[in-house]
């Protein structure tokens, strides 16, 4: 099985891109055409531009916070194949993993922030001890496409 969530990530780039036109559009028409009138809802232009630029760096910066990632899983062929990186408003380092079926050990899931922020970490058999990959932030993943991992992870685990 083959899948990715590139449809999230792209849908939380256009999101976060119409957020920073509407945001431009505000101070544009507030401060260089002055084309609305203040106090609006009794509230100065300050006072608002105040509260919309913190919404939007709230908005902007919360995929870094919450470890949002995208990631591409593969368990075809002899081998488990993670790909992935942070997304937001920054890049992140592309990383990979790739892990023969054989000497796949098994996975932990943890669970942060409320649940909110959710990673799975896997182990792999190296001269008969277990190594440990770093966490692969799988917050972004759907959760019917963290039970489509789990379950592709289930089955290649020794005795199954």
């Amino acid at each position: 099985m083959t899948f990715d969530n590139s449809k999230a990530i792209i849908s939380l780039r256009l999101k976060l891109f119409a957020a920073t036109v509407i945001l431009l559009t505000f101070i544009v028409l507030t401060y260089v055409a002055g084309m609305i009138k203040y106090p609006l809802l009794g509230m100065s232009d300050t006072a608002w531009t105040l509260i919309l630029v913190t919404l939007y760096f709230m908005y902007a910066f919360m995929p870094l916070m919450i470890n949002y990632q995208y990631i591409y899983f593969s368990d075809e062929g002899d081998t488990i194949d993670f790909r992935y990186f942070v997304s937001g408003i920054t890049g992140g380092r592309k990383n990979s993993i790739k892990i023969k079926k054989e000497e796949f050990t098994g996975y932990r899931t943890d669970k942060r922030f409320f649940g909110i922020i959710i990673s799975i970490t896997l182990y792999q058999k190296i001269n008969n001890k277990a190594a440990k990959y770093p966490p692969v932030y799988i917050t972004a993943l759907t959760r019917e496409e963290r039970e489509k991992l789990f379950r592709a992870l289930d089955t290649c685990l020794p005795g199954n």
